[in-house]
């Protein structure tokens, strides 16, 4: 079906082209994978894109939705600043880091423009030109036959044009093209493994989801044989030296290179991110630093991760730190390593804090950390699932509203190949319980069974603060009151923490239990733990206690009742 042209950049245009370059990048993924062999032949710019665009599109959603049903919609101001943090907070791995750079670069130049003035396309022209300045200047060392040189040339060729932002986009789509077939000219590695850059290939799949969301006619792509991706992965492994035509692993750019990715969004001045910029640039290579007005992301390879996170400790506050040892093996490292082995099952767990992440991990899974405000989207929980490297995945979503992310996710994975079950489980505590009675060695759908009938046995609650005036279930909040929320809904109004938790908790208890479970987050009363196990302890004999330490977890408090 065609998609209905925007005749001019509005906020509509931001998101129908959010969807539209998803859904691009969702039909390439596994092409671009295939084809990544530069910096790193770790298989993964085509995932690492889709999950850019991915939280690039889910917060430009957030906006829209944050309006009331009719005429009003979002100013293109919204829709772009929207789009462009979207990405800077879930770009993923290098190229994904440079997207979002150059959709930074975009919106800084649209934002400043009023809806109407697009018409023309001259707004898109210097939209793209800063797109890819920004981007080449966010590279420590820029290297030409890369996504960069795409993007330069896409720049190029919409400065030449005359017409509305159809004509530009269309300009800029077909100049990206021929750049990307020139890139193996460029970079003899690519050359030598028979693709084009992947980064590259990846944006020209963006640009043309630009040219579908003006022109509403859909750019027609090269007819990919059967058998291409395969042949793809033969010939960049041939190239790594990982498969049986390999060579030596020098072949392989950044063969020589460190053994770590590590990522994270850092809150921090200029000054502080121009003295980062210069300590990682001297600890590894690949750093591409991206984002400003106080908030960063940070990609960087290095052979020691600790340096690269105690270097944006220095420089401001990371979080969201996300470190990968490269899989392939010798490549990286120098060093003979088997191939990883595919493992029988696996439990992949999304968690609220790093406390309880750490838990989860300690007890085997494979988790997915959600900060408060940014719950993962389906595609960073069937990276997980492809993460935990099994032939069997047990899925723990621990959050109600992730119901339907992680329904996606499970089929998305199950397309791959993997047998995937999902766990309802709603809280944390549930899957800490369904944790604590799985058995690899069991039956799947048996071990299934008993995980479900654990977490459906544990009752869940939680105390946190009220942000604003609410009506709730027990009754109108005011901003600051403690609410304590048993399965879901308010049943309780109080003033004090400590107080109000154990009044949940004693209402937990009037139906039974035999343990309970406490996560006490960074921000609750240091001595609320203590008091409640003792209180437990004095009032309810055979009820034993467990408590850990949740780290920043959104709540202050989490309670579970077994």
């Amino acid at each position: 079906m065609a998609q209905v042209p925007q005749t001019f950049f509005d906020a509509l245009a931001v998101r129908t082209w959010c969807g539209l370059a998803l859904r691009a990048l969702g039909r390439a993924r596994e092409e671009i994978d295939a084809i990544n062999v530069y910096p790193v032949a770790d298989g993964d710019t085509g995932t690492n894109l889709y999950l850019t665009v991915e939280s690039a599109a889910t917060a430009v959603e957030a906006v829209f939705a944050g309006y009331e049903t009719g005429c009003a919609e979002p100013a293109l101001a919204d829709a772009v600043r929207a789009m462009a943090h979207g990405a800077l907070i879930g770009a993923r791995g290098n190229s994904g880091t440079i997207l979002a750079q150059l959709l930074r670069g975009m919106a800084q130049v649209l934002a400043d423009a009023g809806d109407a003035a697009h018409t023309d396309g001259s707004a898109l022209r210097l939209a793209l030109r800063r797109a890819a300045d920004s981007a080449r200047q966010a590279v420590a060392h820029p290297v030409e036959g890369t996504v960069l040189t795409v993007a330069s040339a896409a720049a190029d060729a919409a400065a030449a044009a005359e017409g509305d932002c159809g004509t530009v986009a269309r300009a800029a789509y077909e100049g990206a093209r021929a750049a990307l077939a020139a890139t193996p000219g460029q970079l003899a590695v690519l050359e030598r493994a028979g693709v084009v850059d992947a980064g590259g290939r990846g944006l020209v799949a963006v640009l043309g989801a630009l040219v579908e969301a003006f022109t509403g006619e859909a750019v027609r792509e090269t007819p990919r044989p059967s058998g291409a991706v395969s042949d793809a992965h033969a010939r960049v492994e041939a190239v790594a030296g990982c498969g049986p035509e390999g060579g030596p692993c020098a072949e392989v750019a950044g063969a020589d290179g460190p053994a770590f990715e590590v990522i994270y969004l850092l809150e921090a001045d200029d000054a502080a991110v121009d003295r980062l910029r210069a300590r990682l640039d001297a600890l590894g290579d690949s750093l591409v630093v991206v984002g400003g007005d106080g908030l960063w992301n940070v990609h960087v390879h290095v052979d020691d991760a600790g340096a690269a996170v105690e270097a944006g400790v220095e420089a401001g506050r990371p979080y969201r730190i996300r470190i990968t040892h490269f899989g392939l093996g010798d490549v990286h490292t120098g060093r003979e390593r088997p191939p990883r082995e595919r493992v029988q099952r696996a439990v992949v767990a999304v968690v609220p804090g790093e406390g309880l992440a750490g838990l989860y991990t300690e007890a085997g899974a494979t988790t997915v950390l959600a900060r408060p405000g940014e719950p993962p989207a389906s595609g960073e929980l069937v990276q997980a699932v492809r993460r935990a490297h099994a032939r069997e995945v047990v899925l723990l979503p621990n959050d109600a509203e992730l119901r339907h992310t992680a329904a996606a996710a499970v089929e998305q994975a199950r397309t791959e190949g993997i047998r995937v079950a999902l766990i309802p489980t709603r809280s944390a505590v549930q899957g800490i319980a369904a944790l604590a009675v799985h058995e690899p060695e069991r039956r799947f759908d048996e071990d299934v069974v008993q995980m479900t009938s654990a977490a459906g046995a544990t009752r869940y609650a939680e105390v946190v603060v009220a942000e604003h005036e609410s009506w709730t279930t027990a009754g109108i909040c005011q901003a600051g009151d403690v609410l304590g929320l048993i399965d879901g809904d308010v049943a309780v109004i109080g003033a004090d923490v400590t107080a109000t938790a154990r009044t949940v908790l004693d209402r937990m208890l009037q139906a039974g239990g035999e343990l309970v479970t406490l996560v006490v987050g960074d921000e609750a009363p240091p001595s609320v733990a203590t008091h409640l196990e003792t209180h437990v302890r004095e009032a309810y004999l055979a009820v034993d206690t467990v408590a850990y330490r949740g780290g920043r977890q959104g709540a202050l408090l989490l309670i579970g009742v077994e």
